[in-house]
């Protein structure tokens, strides 16, 4: 399962067609204290989280996840491209680095690279 975490009631209902295309069972959050709530109750093998949120945004809730010890990859997708953006978000935890524009295009190789086939089990970022 693949949580997306976004703000954007349009990019969610965008994202949770694609992935439902691409086979994938998607699980949406409007902020990262929803996601937190989400894990009480459900395992989650990928993270797709916005930066900028209402309520707990995308670098609070990478802090929440690491102090929980979240085992699954944590993909950052964000509108910020610039450089120190990208180094911060990597140093708070994410796993990866997405630009939003770029996410559709991306999206099947994304899902191919982090979500371990037929098992749902995360699979590491070399």
């Amino acid at each position: 399962m693949v949580a997306v975490v976004d703000d954007d009631p349009r990019l969610r209902m965008l994202l949770q067609e694609e992935l439902q295309d691409l086979g994938v069972v998607p699980l949406l959050c409007d902020n990262g204290a929803a996601l937190m709530a989400l894990l009480e109750k459900q395992s989650v093998d990928l993270i797709l989280l916005d930066l900028m949120m209402p309520v707990m945004d995308g670098f609070t809730c990478l802090d929440s996840l690491r102090d929980r010890c979240f085992p699954g990859p944590v993909v950052v997708v964000t509108a910020h491209g610039d450089a120190s953006c990208r180094q911060r978000v990597l140093q708070a935890g994410a796993t990866d680095y997405i630009l939003k524009p770029e996410l559709f295009e991306v999206l099947p190789s994304l899902l191919q690279r982090y979500l371990a086939r037929g098992t749902g089990a995360s699979t590491p970022h070399a």
